[in-house]
């Protein structure tokens, strides 16, 4: 019985998984206000009613779009901003990280620039959500570094919110780069570098 449970089970998360593909390839071309549920399912071979075996609706779909292209990045990134290694070591891990990602998922980075700001308000709030804890996380491992000695919480925030803020404005210069000759690439990685070091020049000032 268990057995049959566990069959069952996996075919139910391997049909939602192709739903959450289907999604995502019809989205390089539209918006998440604008797709159909029909055309999903059509994608994916399945009738219209087994959507709603795996999701309430498509702005439910798009939540779970967040949680799939945002949610594993957790634990990268306060390896990242952990006090291992100096500030300009950081940066580059930063910098580094934002590039890999996009190389191995881009069509997750479209979707959170577009529907980052897009007409799906449960999608926007999701987005929200994720980047604020990215920001109480950041926030943690710069309240362990030296350097944010005399700091209040508040600042403190304000301060891993720039640069969460930095990453994500990085990620779509990365991937306008993405099939661009080695040259082009390398200039959005100085670019990016040198903007999240005006960042942490800022921040050494800060209690002046």
């Amino acid at each position: 019985m268990s057995h049959t449970l566990g069959i069952r089970q996996a075919q139910k998360q391997k049909t939602r998984q192709a739903f959450l593909d289907a999604a995502l390839a019809l989205l390089e071309e539209q918006s998440l206000s604008s797709l159909g549920l029909r055309e999903v399912t059509r994608a994916v071979g399945v009738a219209p009613t087994a959507f709603y075996r795996h999701f309430r609706s498509t702005a439910d779909l798009g939540v779970a779009l967040v949680d799939e292209a945002l949610g594993s990045l957790h634990p990268m990134v306060r390896t990242t901003v952990s006090t291992a290694g100096g500030s300009e070591e950081r940066i580059t891990r930063a910098v580094e990280l934002i590039a890999r990602h996009v190389d191995a998922y881009p069509a997750h980075v479209r979707f959170i620039a577009r529907e980052r700001h897009g007409g799906v308000q449960p999608v926007r709030e999701a987005i929200r959500a994720q980047l604020a804890r990215f920001a109480e996380e950041v926030k943690a491992e710069l309240a362990k570094d030296p350097e944010a000695e005399g700091w209040n919480d508040d600042d403190l925030l304000m301060l891993a919110h720039l640069y969460v803020d930095q990453m994500l404005i990085t990620a779509p210069l990365f991937l306008e780069v993405l099939e661009a000759p080695e040259g082009e690439r390398e200039r959005v990685t100085q670019l990016a570098t040198r903007q999240m070091r005006l960042i942490s020049i800022g921040r050494r000032h800060w209690l002046d």
